[in-house]
């Protein structure tokens, strides 16, 4: 692949207003006002995304399998793993949209709304 996978996360989540790069659990992460939007795995190749919910996980998961998945350790927890090799850049920037506004102030997405 001719773009690190972390790199390619960045890129798509740094355009998005406050978000920086930063680290979680040690791993590469994009975080806004210090809170998280996605961080990677420690196997380098898988994302760790929250979503909204167990059911919002189970749905991923339930639709696009090669895509999404959870281990043990995320069972129960509103977050979803996503396979960073096969998922596209149009549902990623999807995802990190999704965590970026559950994760950024009000305030911050209104004024992102209004320029969108």
């Amino acid at each position: 692949m001719s773009e690190d996978l972390f790199a390619r996360v960045a890129r798509i989540g740094l355009a998005l207003p406050g978000v920086e790069e930063s680290t979680s659990y040690g791993t590469p992460a994009l975080k806004v006002r210090k809170k998280l939007v996605a961080r990677l795995k420690e196997d380098g190749e898988t994302l760790v995304v929250p979503t909204e919910s167990v059911d919002e996980k189970a749905f991923l998961i339930a639709t696009e399998p090669g895509v999404y998945f959870e281990t043990p350790h995320y069972a129960g927890w509103p977050a979803v793993l996503v396979r960073l090799p096969v998922v596209t850049d149009r549902r990623l920037s999807e995802m990190l949209e999704a965590a970026w506004r559950r994760a950024a102030p009000k305030k911050l997405v209104a004024e992102y709304d209004r320029q969108t």
